[in-house]
């Protein structure tokens, strides 16, 4: 969960690219109506009627068919109206999947089920991420998160020390990528364009529907300080910096602020770095 790489033009190859997610967005369909609730991979085990469930696993979008359906091909409808695709159904299935990647178009999608040219039942379901920071914070301050998995063992404190991890969250219905963070404001290193896209050693992060993902930094954000940064003093430094996440899916940069405060020190290695939620 983590990157580094050139960036240039990298925003919109990301965007062409379908990736491997773990997303789970489950409705129960029910004469054509969906139930339970997004993202928490429940069915209605009282669910009549040829669609039994449909579900995004991962980045597929599955169709399950029930014991009695008489179906013998389903189509997926896109938010504008087109054909996303569609599937024939086997003798004796009772399950077909769709591809949809992460970068689908977010929106309302129909699932239709037919026999020949008749359509047997169809239904909608709402596949849209919604992606936001809940939480930042430094090594000096969270020594129990993988920073060595992340970084490696070899890597000593001050690298580590210098770089953050990001707590995102996705509360949406569907699966997103991030595929850039920065940090800008009072840090000690603030990069508004970080090489690589600012994640570290991947190009981008993909967090399923209901999840919860740790993003960790590349950038240096609290590292040495540069000719733009804000530094350590053993009175205190008082700042607010930016957090920011680019999504793949909703092409949407999500930000979140914070007041920081550096104290204790006239050296960023041995600074304590306070921060609170402004």
């Amino acid at each position: 969960m983590t990157q580094n790489y050139p960036h240039i033009s990298r925003r919109n190859a990301l965007r062409t690219v379908a990736g491997a997610a773990l997303a789970s967005v489950a409705g129960c369909l029910n004469n054509g109506d969906s139930s339970g609730t997004p993202g928490d991979g429940t069915t209605d085990s009282e669910s009549k009627g040829p669609l039994k469930r449909v579900a995004v696993d991962g980045t597929t979008l599955v169709v399950e068919l029930s014991d009695e359906a008489d179906v013998d091909q389903v189509n997926l409808i896109q938010p504008n109206g087109e054909l996303f695709g569609k599937r024939d159904v086997a003798a004796g299935a009772q399950q077909v999947s769709f591809e949809i990647g992460t970068t689908y178009e977010p929106g309302e999608y129909r699932v239709v089920a037919l026999n020949g040219e008749e359509t047997v039942v169809e239904s909608t379901e709402e596949i849209r991420p919604q992606v936001e920071i809940r939480d930042i914070g430094l090594y000096r301050n969270n020594p129990d998160k993988p920073w060595d998995e992340v970084y490696g063992e070899s890597q000593t404190d001050r690298k580590k020390n210098g770089e953050a991890f990001v707590t995102v969250e996705n509360t949406g219905s569907g699966p997103d990528a991030v595929v850039e963070l920065q940090f800008t404001g009072d840090v000690p290193n603030p990069i508004e364009d970080p090489r690589g896209g600012g994640l570290y050693e991947t190009e981008r992060v993909v967090i399923p529907p209901g999840e919860t993902i740790d993003l960790f930094s590349s950038s240096f954000p609290f590292g040495t300080e540069t000719a733009d940064g804000m530094g350590c003093s053993p009175d205190g430094n008082s700042g607010q910096f930016t957090a920011a996440v680019e999504t793949q899916v909703s092409g949407d940069q999500v930000s979140k602020t914070y007041e920081v405060q550096y104290s204790g020190s006239n050296d960023m290695t041995d600074c304590e770095v306070t921060i609170t939620e402004s």
